[in-house]
């Protein structure tokens, strides 16, 4: 299958199969397949490799989230489900029908805990899509259950680079597609950023051997030394769990870089910056993280120490407009009970609700006389992958072959007062 096909490709081709099987002297083959397919549904589905989900009269529409929802980083999680809710509770009924979230936890330091994520959603056949991972480690071994079984995936905030590349051993498949961006564009926007705005020469880096922490680490120490010949003096892995970085942080101080970049998550990120503080040759050296601690942990935790030296934080830039900031802030506020978003991807997975719900009503086949909706698998990953100039609420949005669907505007943050407040975009004026 090419993910180049359009949004009505697969009930084109479930109208030819039934305008070949019973054509009509009194119609055009695509009227009578038309016909045919209200009729008889389910015969129709049977001609289809992957088949439909089959939903019965009064039950509701199901979807799944896979997310971190358990743990040290399940604010990361319940920030996408937050986004979720509100788009689920905006939007209400689909085809008449109620719409049922089902939660997975697929965590986020344990890789294999996306795999266990994905089986429990196969498990239930109401299931007619997911959203996950949170993580991108996460999203590699879930990916090959959902799409054996058929499932499209749209991801809120997985960014590793290689999920959408091709041959690559981590490529999620034609299955899989996200609404944030590829780590290209917000390493590529911390390089410029460390060039042209802070003018240094020295960066050392740090990551968790995660998809998403090592990819985007490495896009920066390539950028940086193609924006302005940029020197890397390290680059060091911790492990998810790790709790004393003195002798590390000692190592690195050595070589004297001018800035550490670390896109690592909570707890190990806030840890990193409160111990860089104790070693006196750090004194001077910019701390910089990305957008796995540019959330409320990070304010919670080490909030001031983190203001007091004038750390740097990139991740997606939430200048929305009006839409974001009159609707659905107040909604997700109110869903959250808190003033400020869990982490930055909220409005990701509130886009990817919406496309889901848009590619189910694409993909339904039809009733049969007992109510049964029918949904064709193979339609519903066929909408996503040929979506094109969508207006969601993080920007117009549009898939590559791929599965890059996601805004790429990305903004260097610092906190003040408690808040991430930008001080560097990518956004065109």
């Amino acid at each position: 299958m090419e993910k180049s096909l359009r949004s009505s490709a697969g009930l084109v081709v479930l109208a030819l199969i039934l305008a070949a099987c019973q054509p009509s002297a009194s119609a055009s083959p695509s009227e009578s397949a038309a016909a045919s397919l209200a009729a008889d549904p389910a015969a129709a589905c049977e001609a289809l490799e992957l088949g439909c989900v089959e939903v019965p009269a009064g039950e509701p529409l199901t979807v799944a989230s896979a997310l971190a929802i358990t743990g040290a980083v399940a604010f990361l999680g319940n920030d996408a489900n937050f986004g979720i809710q509100v788009a689920q509770e905006e939007r209400g009924q689909v085809l008449g029908r109620d719409v049922e979230v089902v939660h997975e936890d697929a965590g986020c330091g344990d890789a294999a805990s996306g795999q266990t994520a994905a089986e429990s959603i196969v498990a239930n056949p109401a299931i007619l899509g997911v959203m996950g991972t949170t993580c991108s480690r996460t999203a590699v071994p879930m990916m090959p259950v959902l799409e054996a079984a058929g499932l499209t995936n749209i991801s809120p905030s997985n960014t590793a680079v290689s999920l959408t590349q091709p041959g690559h051993a981590n490529y999620g498949g034609e299955f899989y597609f996200r609404t944030a961006y590829s780590d290209f564009f917000q390493g590529s926007a911390v390089a410029t950023f460390l060039c042209e705005e802070l003018g240094v020469t020295s960066i050392a880096t740090i990551h968790d051997g995660s998809p998403y922490a090592e990819e985007l680490q490495q896009v920066v120490v390539d950028q940086f030394a193609a924006f302005c010949d940029g020197e890397t003096t390290s680059q060091d892995g911790i492990n998810v769990g790790d709790t004393d970085f003195h002798a590390l942080l000692t190592t690195i101080a050595a070589n004297s870089p001018e800035v550490i970049f670390l896109p690592i998550f909570s707890p190990e990120g806030p840890l990193f910056v409160t111990q860089s503080q104790e070693i006196p040759a750090l004194a001077d050296t910019i701390m910089f993280g990305a957008d796995g601690v540019k959330d409320g942990a990070m304010i919670k935790g080490d909030g001031p120490l983190a203001e007091e030296i004038g750390m740097y934080f990139s991740g997606p830039d939430l200048n929305y407009g009006g839409r974001y900031l009159d609707e659905f802030l107040p909604a997700y506020y109110a869903l959250s009970g808190t003033e400020t978003v869990l982490a930055p991807y909220g409005g990701q997975a509130y886009d990817a609700y919406n496309i889901l719900m848009d590619a189910i009503v694409a993909a339904h086949v039809g009733d049969d006389a007992d109510g049964t909706s029918y949904f064709s698998k193979e339609a519903i990953r066929e909408y996503v992958a040929g979506l094109t100039d969508y207006p969601g609420l993080t920007g117009t949005l549009s898939c590559d072959e791929n599965g890059d669907c996601g805004a790429r505007e990305i903004s260097i943050d610092q906190l003040e007062g408690g808040v991430f407040v930008p001080v560097f975009s990518t956004r065109e004026p």
